[in-house]
């Protein structure tokens, strides 16, 4: 007699689908033993590289990442209860497959990083055992509801008969959304006055036509949206950046006047490795210190960034002493000891680093770097192109010197702050006001400005660009809105205002499961079978999860064979890859809902009736 399989459906096959089915097989010896499983993985889009890494898209397109920090495999470093099992990172893979021009620093395409993915893919599932069978459906899945007894059924928009699965995962990674407030405003008053708005959305996939040569048109963003929407507009039209640093138009770009609530774009990616050793870390953000935060309701700003921003001086100020001593005061034992001493807002702290670093320029003034221009009035618009300009230069030559490295050091610690606050969120000791505007609104902002902006050369680009009329800036905390039939744009920075017939929003959408544009998801919603997370009343845009990630209803209760994973969920996920050797917290996620998965699919074959 042999056992029914055990059936599950994971409703998406990108990278975090892939890194979910690696967790599966690795685990599924302890907890599944020999018993048959059959694993369907419905996308529209190519597996393991799903939407965004799919290979048909502009070859132009980048990684932020360089190549040594991106894998897909779990190495000795991760802390996970499944076995481990090692695989190449991107940079080594592309070295075993002679995928030219891939080096460990260099920033390929996401023609590149699709092969790796889909390589990955077809090695997980290669080393799947015998008894597990995996298969992928190129579909949408529209509709999931509960079956007899405690099947579940998955709809597809393009069979007539569900799937029937025992465990569910949804791993639908970037969703869509309908415009809502401002957006839903400015995108009726486009409708009404025949103008062009562009609501946010992955850049790959925008319809950019609409946009003619010369015309003038707003964009809000200057993060990575922004990048991907200019190399677009600009190479992707047929222009040129020359070898002389200028820019070589093919008259058919717009002219992009941009501006954000910083005004400046994501800082650049170093070019440079450490010089002294790493820093050792956690410090001062790691389990203990946020165990040891108060049991009362916590807010990010006042509670938890303390920490954080000491953790970040930490990484940088250990660099800064090790390979720049000339520019220090202090043995590092010394001023370390002191500085672990002092809290991080307190003139003793200002005062150590005033004695221990002489140069103003080395100090680390985290809110100057979050706001650079800050109470900044520009005299006129030209005063702010030169100011960006300069700006931009700046970042660009310090993140190419390695007499900066100490940076280099900061950002190691903001990796490792980002990998330990998922223990905060646990916690459920943050406001909801805190969580939606201090730790997903402000604090990811900063993070990924500081963390996750683009190779330096896409920011000479930038300034190629600015000198040759195609990019105008507009400055910090720019305002659109309508007004005599065309969008205009100011900046509280300068007496400016500029009017244009198009607006793009450079921007992601934010998570939110109540305008979803994802059919499934949506389904969930009316239906009650999922809800959005609240806390303190306060909604955070989520599809609200337990903590091994099952997704709950209107009434509260967990489904016992649904989860729900990525960055839309309450659970919230990883929203970049995995960076070899650092216990990463998506193969830590991964491996805590593939053997809750197990574990329920245990239970289902164990529940099954013999069949001769």
């Amino acid at each position: 007699m042999t056992a029914e399989p055990a059936r599950l459906v994971v409703v998406g096959a990108g990278p975090g689908a892939t890194g979910l089915l690696e967790r599966l097989i690795a685990s599924a010896p302890e907890l599944l033993g020999d018993r048959p499983l059959q694993v369907t993985l419905v996308d529209p889009h190519p597996p393991g590289a799903g939407r965004v890494w799919r290979a048909d898209q502009s070859p132009l397109l980048l990684m932020n990442s360089m190549a040594e920090d991106v894998t897909m495999f779990p190495d000795e470093t991760v802390l996970v209860d499944g076995p481990l099992a090692p695989g190449p990172a991107l940079h080594e893979w592309a070295d075993e497959t002679g995928t030219p021009g891939v080096e460990g620093r260099s920033f390929v395409s996401r023609h590149v990083q699709s092969g790796y993915l889909t390589w990955v893919f077809d090695q997980v599932r290669a080393s799947a055992p015998a008894n597990i069978r995996i298969e992928t459906i190129a579909d949408r899945a529209v509709r999931i509801e509960d079956g007899t007894g405690s099947a579940q059924r998955v709809h597809l928009a393009g069979r007539t008969e569900p799937l029937e699965a025992d465990v569910v995962v949804l791993a639908l990674g970037h969703l869509d959304a309908e415009p809502t407030g401002e957006t839903a405003r400015l995108a009726q008053y486009a409708r009404a006055h025949d103008l062009t708005y562009v609501p946010p959305a992955y850049t790959a996939d925008l319809d950019l036509a609409p946009l003619q040569p010369g015309q003038d048109v707003l964009v809000r963003g200057l993060g990575l949206a922004f990048v991907d929407l200019v190399v677009l507009l600009t190479e992707g039209r047929g222009g040129r950046f020359l070898e002389d640093g200028s820019y070589a138009p093919s008259g058919r770009e717009p002219r992009l006047h941009v501006g954000s609530g910083r005004g400046v774009p994501y800082h650049a990616k170093t070019g440079y490795r450490l010089a002294g050793p790493p820093p050792k870390l956690p410090r001062f953000f790691g389990p203990e210190q946020i165990d040891a935060l108060p049991d009362g309701p916590l807010e990010f700003r006042r509670d938890v960034w303390p920490l954080i921003a000491k953790e970040i001086g930490w990484g940088y100020y250990h660099e800064l002493f090790a390979a720049h001593s000339e520019r220090t005061t202090l043995p590092w034992d010394d001023f370390a000891a002191a500085y672990a001493a002092v809290p991080w807002y307190s003139d003793a702290r200002v005062d150590l680093v005033a004695s221990a670093v002489p140069a103003e320029e080395d100090r680390l003034d985290l809110d100057r770097l979050d706001r650079p221009f800050a109470e900044t009035r520009f005299a006129d618009d030209g005063a702010v192109q030169a100011a960006l300009r300069h700006y931009i230069h700046a970042d660009v030559v310090r993140r190419n010197d390695q007499a900066y490295s100490a940076d280099l050091g900061a950002f190691l610690a903001l990796l490792s702050i980002y990998g330990q606050l998922p223990r905060v969120l646990a916690s459920g000791r943050l406001t909801g006001r805190s969580q939606v505007e201090e730790l997903d609104g402000w604090w990811h902002g900063f993070f990924s400005f500081l963390a996750s902006g683009p190779p330096a050369f896409r920011l000479e680009q930038l300034l190629a660009l600015s000198r040759a009329g195609i990019v105008h800036f507009l400055g910090p905390d720019v305002r659109i809105d309508g007004a005599g039939g065309r969008f205009r744009a100011c900046s509280p920075a300068v007496d400016t205002v500029v009017e244009a017939d198009a607006v793009v929003e450079a921007r992601l959408p934010k998570p939110t499961v109540v305008a979803t544009a994802d059919e499934l998801l949506r389904d969930l919603m009316v239906t009650g079978q999922g809800v959005e997370e609240t806390v303190d009343a306060v909604s955070t845009g989520r599809l609200r999860t337990s903590r091994d990630n099952r997704v709950i209803d209107r009434y509260g209760e967990e489904h016992p064979r649904r989860f729900a994973i990525g960055w839309y969920t309450s659970s919230r996920g990883a929203a970049a890859f995995a960076r070899p050797r650092t216990n990463a917290a998506p193969f830590r996620m991964a491996d805590q809902v593939a053997r809750a998965v197990l574990s329920a699919l245990g239970a289902s074959v164990g529940s099954a009736t013999p069949q001769c």
